[in-house]
């Protein structure tokens, strides 16, 4: 539940626009910056121990990668805005990872968040991570909360030099990282929908209890999912239409294939959604049934007991003069009588289908 009601509160009451707040998981490790600076023939690619190593990049006729682990490091935060034109506002943003994707365009760079999501194995659910992209001219900085991250294919694609990816712009480079985010999604839904196949063979044998809890859990996966996702909507869409001067237009293709991803995303979340709801009305449905087959039982032995019953309650009050008490056969009479009652009314209940 924290991970949807995450407070929204910035800073301190009265505090001025643009104060450095770290809002988000508590960390106390040292940042790491990596850089990886190309041109069509060459690259170079190593950790950077000092922030200063970075401030003559700005401006390179290269194109610049800059990727961050650590935005809980407001020191190194400021730094870098300072010597990148970083707007007090945008930094501010990177800082509370409790924002929704969304995009905005400065005098001198694109302000981007998404939602990097991986699956808890463990835990069964959707974990999620605030990106920053801030594009450039002729650099991308990237801002992560921690280490760990979907674009180690992209960094080999780099080196190796393969593909289109070191003959375009930053605006490519920001694309494929957000594509490789957007990858990840469909990896999440398929783990989604390897456990909605098991509770649906679960559902059809003999549900439990636990199904139910199962079932809430994974519908609420689904919600949280849609919530981190719904929004890339209107991200890309923009990027698509050509409303920012660092979006080369002959990129704009690539950008409408992630949107393209999106919307394809959400129809399954979507569909995942309306098989879960789905999968709890057939639940309560088969539990309903279940209870109806065991009182319908139940019903049918006590209607058959009501008549043995006023038989047997009548001959055994006890009064003197009762004319059957001193019949020879009286007491084998009684019984026939019973038993004839019960293989009637099962008959009467076979041929109204009641059984």
């Amino acid at each position: 539940m924290p991970r949807f009601l995450k407070s929204s509160r910035k800073k301190t009451a009265g505090s001025a626009p643009g104060t450095l707040v770290h809002i988000g998981e508590q960390r106390t490790e040292k940042a790491h910056i990596s850089l990886i600076d190309y041109t069509q023939d060459q690259i170079q690619e190593r950790k950077v121990e000092q922030v200063e190593a970075l401030f003559a990049l700005r401006d390179t006729a290269s194109t610049t990668w800059i990727n961050i682990d650590g935005i809980h490091d407001l020191a190194l935060m400021e730094a870098i805005g300072s010597h990148f034109g970083i707007h007090p506002l945008t930094l501010e943003d990177i800082v509370n990872t409790g924002h929704r994707p969304k995009v905005e365009e400065f005098d001198s760079y694109v302000y981007m968040v998404l939602k990097m999501l991986r699956y808890d194995e463990d835990a069964h659910m959707v974990v999620s991570e605030q990106v920053s992209l801030i594009l450039g001219a002729r650099f991308l900085i990237s801002l992560q909360e921690a280490p760990g991250d979907v674009f180690e294919p992209i960094r080999e694609r780099l080196v190796k030099a393969k593909g289109r990816i070191r003959t375009r712009g930053c605006d490519y480079l920001a694309y494929t990282l957000i594509d490789a985010v957007v990858d990840h999604y469909f990896y999440i839904l398929e783990k989604m929908g390897e456990q909605i196949e098991v509770l649906e063979d679960r559902l059809t044998d003999r549900p439990d209890a636990d199904v139910v809890q199962e079932l809430h859990n994974l519908k609420r996966e689904a919600l949280y999912l849609r919530k981190q996702v719904w929004p890339m909507r209107e991200v890309l869409s923009r990027l698509t239409k050509g409303e920012f001067d660092l979006v080369q237009e002959e990129n704009y293709r690539f950008w409408g294939d992630v949107y393209d991803h999106i919307v394809q995303l959400m129809d399954t979340i979507e569909s995942y959604r309306d098989m879960l709801a789905g999968m709890m009305d057939l639940y309560l449905s088969t539990v309903s049934n279940r209870m109806n087959q065991v009182m319908k039982v139940l019903t049918i032995m006590a209607t058959i007991f009501i008549p043995i019953t006023f038989i047997v309650g009548v001959y055994g009050m006890n009064f003197k003069h009762m004319p059957e008490l001193e019949w020879p056969w009286g007491y084998g009479l009684v019984w026939a009588v019973m038993v004839i009652l019960v293989i009637a009314m099962l008959i009467i209940f076979k041929k109204k289908k009641w059984l």
